[in-house]
This record gives C-alpha cells, structure tokens and sequence, in this order.
C-alpha cells in the first residue's frame, strides 16, 4: 500500500510497483484520485486521518506500506493546520493501523535531511545517528521530527515490523515541481547578503529507485539518502543562468512572506533556513546497505534540471562568457608582473 497516491511521488512509485510481477497487489490510498497513470495500482479514497485506514489494510491483508503522504508545504495542504493534521495525525492513524494489522510485515516511511536543521554550527556532514544543534521549531521539519519518533515507536512495538525511515536530501529534476526548482526558476533569484550555502541534493530518478527498493528489499534502520558532492547556491544560480538580488539577513523572513502570498514559491521556515546556511550529509551507510549509489552527483542533478524544465539564461551566456575575459586581461594586466 502506498499513501500519497495522488502525488507526484506516491503515484509514481506505485507504478513502478505495479510493473514488479513479483508483487501480487498494489493499493493508492489518498483523498483524491491519480492524477498520472500509475498503472495496474488499486485506488482506494481514503483519508488516513481517519480510522477507516485500519479497514483498508486489515480488508486487503496488506503486508507492506509505503508512507509517502507527509506534505512539505503548507500552501499545497489548505495552510498550515491542516498540513501538521495529515503529517502528524495521519502519522498516527496510518501507524495504529499498522500495528494492529497481523499482515504487516514492512514499513517504509519518507522522511527529510531537514529534521537535522540548518545552521551555522552544522558539521560539514550529518551522520544517521547526529542530533542536530537545535530541534525545528516549526514546519514541515518539525512535523518530520515528531513523525520519526511515532515510527521508531511502531519499530519498539512491533519488533517484527522491518521499519525503513529514509531521510531525502531536497528532490530536483526536469519533472517535479518543488519549492526549490521554483526558486531556482525565477527570472531574478533572491540570496542574503554575506551568505553562501552548500546545496546537497538528490535526483528525482535516484530518489525513487531507492524508494522502490526500500520496498522490495529488506532494508531495516534509518538512512540518508542524497548525491554526492556540493553545489554552492551562487554556482546553482550561475549554472540555472538566472540572476540575482542580495536582501540583508533581517530582511529573509519579509521576502519569504511576499513569495507565499504572491503563490510564487512557497517558502516555510525551515527553507528559508536551508537558503542561509545550507546542509550536507553522510550517505555511507545507504551505499554499504542498499548497495546503491546514485546516477546523478549534486551537480549533474542541477544540470539535469535546468536542461530538462526548459529554463532560459536571462542574461546571454555569451556576452557573460565575454565579460569574464575581458575582466580576467584586465586583473592580468594590473598584476604585479605586468606593472
């Protein structure tokens, strides 16, 4: 069973399932039906804020159950109080289910590199088993938080339950539509003054082969999953060929409201954070586990992006390629050997 159906991620990892003849049934649960094709699934309407998701799973003598239905933004979910009711207390219904179900034998949840937080004081990167500095306060990193301490409970509870709780760096790619490929496809992008953050991200295609096999293979614990390397936001910029403006820092959370409220992105809290100082994380654990490394690093993920969504360079790379030389004869011949 996979929750979220009618998104971009639940519906296609039920698809994928559903090509696997290995797997007898597939059932998408959400309250509204598939957008996209998701090929032999079942749709079940079904709120899993309601009990009725108990009847679901006991009716279909589900044996494993994939959790996708965790909503990052407030926008996407009618605001914010019905974003923490489907995250947190869908969470708990989803998991009482689960527990009383006999037939249930696996769970993977979908979690973020978000409950780590961002701040100035991060190591360079996060290990599975770091706290961050300080918990989130707020958003969909706290809704995260307190959804990792409900299925860790389930794991105590139900020992016989092998429990996956993956940890995703931010998705990117030429098809999903996410805060962040929002952000980076304003025609003049907004960045701090005196900041620069280390971007780890993940490939929509990578992020979904590790979900599918989290599914179809036995993988217990908890894991980060992301590319390797970095990408510093004003290389991101420069790569998507947008430009910039630089606000000051106590100007971010000003900004931040005026995207929201104009629908152009949708910045929460813990977005805005990531944007100051960025985040990276330890995936040694997925590789030695899974035994997967991911196609795409960082960079060939942004690149994949920007080529795939069609963006266009507001300014000519050319003429910026022009510049670059023009500048670069000019500090050549200031040098001290030229003087």
């Amino acid at each position: 069973m996979v929750t979220g159906v009618s998104r971009y991620q639940g519906g296609l990892l039920a698809a994928r399932l559903s090509e696997d003849d290995s797997i007898e049934r597939v059932i998408g649960v959400d309250v509204e039906p598939p957008k996209n094709d998701v090929g032999r699934t079942e749709f079940v309407r079904a709120d899993i804020r309601n009990p009725i998701i108990a009847k679901v799973i006991a009716s279909a003598k589900v044996d494993a159950v994939a959790h996708l239905s965790v909503i990052a933004t407030p926008f996407g979910a009618g605001g914010r109080t019905a974003m923490k009711e489907i995250n947190v207390i869908g969470t708990m219904q989803l998991l009482a289910a689960c527990q009383k179900a006999p037939s249930v034998r696996k769970l993977v949840v979908k979690s973020t590199t978000a409950v780590y937080g961002s701040s100035s004081r991060d190591p360079a990167l996060f290990t599975e088993d770091m706290e961050p500095r300080a918990l989130p306060r707020s958003g969909y990193a706290k809704d995260s938080v307190e959804v990792e301490g409900y299925v860790r409970g389930l794991g105590r509870r139900r020992p016989d339950i092998d429990v996956t709780l993956l940890r995703f760096a931010n998705f990117i790619g030429p098809n999903i539509d996410t805060p962040l490929t929002r952000y980076f496809s304003l025609p003049v992008v907004p960045t701090v003054f005196g900041f620069d953050p280390r971007l780890q991200l993940l490939h929509e295609d990578d992020g979904m082969e590790v979900l599918r096999r989290a599914v179809v293979e036995d993988h217990r614990g908890t894991f980060n999953v992301a590319a390797d390397g970095v990408l510093l936001l004003s290389q991101a910029i420069r790569r998507s060929g947008r430009t910039s403006v630089q606000f000051p820092s106590r100007a971010v959370t000003v900004v931040g409201s005026a995207f929201r409220r104009t629908g152009l992105v949708d910045f929460s809290p813990e977005q805005l954070q990531f944007l100051l100082y960025g985040r990276g994380v330890a995936t040694k654990r997925l590789a030695e586990d899974f035994g997967y490394t991911t196609r795409y690093t960082t960079v060939e993920a942004f690149d994949d992006f920007v080529s795939g969504s069609g963006l266009r360079p507001v300014i000519d790379p050319v003429r910026i390629e022009a510049a670059e030389e023009r500048l670069g004869g000019l500090l050549e011949r200031l040098s001290p050997a030229h003087v």
